[in-house]
């Protein structure tokens, strides 16, 4: 496994260890591009905060900025570092699926 995509996946796992941050991509996944002002104006967590929650997720890579009206900053959606999280926890699966059969075939095979 590249080194890169654990990584990005461990950005991912922190990113979405916290339910504000959980809300704030569920939002933006079922409403489209917002602006933290939005956001705040949507969810029980203030302004700031949301701005704080923005920055880590931007840097995790979860979300993109983009320039909208009267500079007002939008945010948006993004799923390649997800996609990168969900092949780590896949390889991590297989990884673990393998001894774990050898294991039953073990116990099955000793009874």
């Amino acid at each position: 496994m590249p080194p890169d995509t654990e990584a990005i996946a461990e950005q991912v796992f922190v990113a979405l260890a916290d339910p504000s941050r959980r809300s704030i991509l569920a939002t933006l996944a079922s409403g489209g591009a917002a602006t933290a002002t939005d956001l705040a104006d949507r969810l029980p967590i203030t302004r700031q905060a949301i701005a704080k929650h923005l920055a880590l997720l931007t840097e995790a890579g979860l979300v993109t900025p983009e320039q909208g009206e009267r500079r007002r900053v939008r945010y948006r959606l993004r799923s390649a570092p997800m996609q990168v999280a969900q092949q780590f926890l896949a390889a991590l699966a297989r990884d673990w699926d393998g001894p774990l059969a050898a294991l039953k075939e073990h116990l099955e095979g000793s009874s």
